[in-house]
């Protein structure tokens, strides 16, 4: 691990422990997640044996190096003094809220972001990623159980004493000390562990759920347990088909676009979420047996990140696909969209990484030449730029496979990017901006590559 100048542990560094450490933990409390972290990494060496290219664009472009350590989670908070707590912990770390999703279009009573490094360097130390959701209390239909929901959250605090004190004293340094590093994750990752005593009674709780069992899950519990973490595969159709032989139960359907030669944004598949003993806390002091379905395991498939148009492409094959209602099959609702990068890149519909091209001989001045010249005279390649963040509709279709059925189909609510980062008390990053961004500076680092050779012939 590597320190910097005054001795703190770097946040990248300080991100892939906490990661690795919320990794053996849900590992421990869902035994099947260690099955399928086993299968996604045989899976893998089996796509990357038979495939000698795409070995050879990972490695070159650092994908290869982060595969196996690949990782997002997904949590659920309740207030905006918990997000506002968790925003600050995040950003010890390195990450960043990224991009706006309403799910509550999609039947899901939350909004949220994805928490994550923002920087190359910081992807490819640790890719780690957390997708986290604020539950929206006025979607709560019932007053009184709305009222009673916002009362039980108002009393709990999701952060210990210890690990509130050694947030705030880590701001003051302006970061964790190696020696304090592993006290640091073990203090903060109580947050996300299993409770299995829930917080309010099982009347409470039924309520709660027949409102929505999200709300059940965020609000009847001390904390937001992570209640899924997602390994990176490079064959996702593989891996949903090999889950039964591992003793793993996935969902019917893999959400997402569909199988491409060139992968396009995110798929995502999971195993069944478990049905978890707990117990509730009754008024007269005395516990009762039950049982709540949460936690799962997820599994995703990465492809590349769509520019605005890309995106305006996607949805119209998605709505003629009638967004899975079965009008039409989805490979054939995409039949028009791209399947290989010559054409994606020519139709702008993919944001692209620019790099020298191998064995290139630069002339003098190349590196002020349009890059349409560039790539015209084979100087520069590209490739597409992996997508780091997520897709609404998918997201919503994990959360409602695994949680079970109750609450309305949809909610009427507008989307409230400005309520959300009022509650996180700070503005989000635009997925398009930073993408753009990226890609502007590959483009910045080539030319300056460009340059160095041409100078030295």
């Amino acid at each position: 691990m590597t320190e910097s100048a005054i001795g703190l542990l770097a946040p990248d560094a300080l991100r892939a422990r906490f990661s690795a450490a919320m990794s053996a933990m849900y590992r421990e409390e869902v035994p099947q997640y260690g099955a399928l972290i086993e299968l996604v990494k045989g899976i893998n060496a089996q796509v990357l044996a038979a495939d000698p290219v795409l070995h050879r664009q990972l490695r070159d472009s650092g994908e290869l190096q982060r595969l196996d350590v690949e990782r997002h989670g997904a949590i659920r908070v309740g207030t905006a003094d918990e997000l506002r707590w968790l925003t600050r912990l995040f950003a010890l770390m390195g990450m960043q809220p990224v991009a706006y999703y309403d799910l509550a279009a999609a039947g899901v009573p939350v909004h949220s972001t994805a928490f994550r490094p923002v920087t190359a360097e910081g992807l490819k130390a640790s890719p780690f990623r957390l997708f986290t959701s604020l539950l929206r209390l006025e979607l709560i239909e019932d007053p009184v159980l709305r009222a009673r929901a916002e009362a039980i959250l108002a009393r709990r605090q999701i952060f210990s004493g210890r690990a509130r004190t050694a947030m705030v004293e880590a701001e003051r340094k302006g970061g964790v000390a190696d020696s304090e590093a592993d006290g640091f994750v073990a203090a903060v990752l109580e947050t996300f562990r299993w409770q299995r005593t829930a917080s309010v009674d099982q009347a409470t709780y039924q309520a709660m759920r027949q409102a929505h069992p999200l709300v059940a899950d965020v609000v009847c519990f001390q904390g937001p347990h992570i209640n899924h973490l997602t390994p990176r595969t490079l064959d996702i159709d593989a891996v949903q088909q090999a889950m039964p032989d591992f003793g793993i139960q996935p969902k019917a359907v893999i959400e997402g676009p569909p199988r491409r030669r060139l992968p396009l944004l995110l798929r995502q598949t999971s195993f069944i979420a478990l049905r978890e003993s707990i117990l509730f806390r009754e008024d007269d002091g005395h516990e009762v047996p039950g049982s709540h379905t949460a936690r799962f395991g997820e599994i995703e498939q990465r492809g590349a990140a769509l520019t605005a148009a890309g995106r305006a492409r996607y949805d119209a094959c998605l709505a003629r696909a009638g967004q899975g209602e079965g009008t039409l099959d989805l490979g054939a609702a995409f039949a028009d969209f791209p399947d290989d990068w010559a054409s994606m890149q020519a139709e702008g519909l993919a944001h692209l990484e620019y790099q020298v091209a191998a064995g290139a001989v630069i002339p003098a001045g190349a590196e002020a030449w349009p890059v349409e010249v560039l790539l015209a005279h084979g100087l520069l390649s590209t490739r597409p730029l992996t997508y780091e963040d997520f897709l609404p509709v998918s997201a919503a279709g994990i959360f409602q496979s695994n949680l079970g059925e109750g609450g309305p189909g949809h909610y009427r609510a507008a989307p409230s990017r400005q309520a959300f980062e009022e509650a996180m008390g700070r503005p989000l990053l635009d997925e398009q901006d930073w993408y753009a961004a990226q890609s502007a500076a590959s483009l910045q680092a080539a030319r300056q590559q460009l340059e160095v050779q041409a100078g030295s012939r």
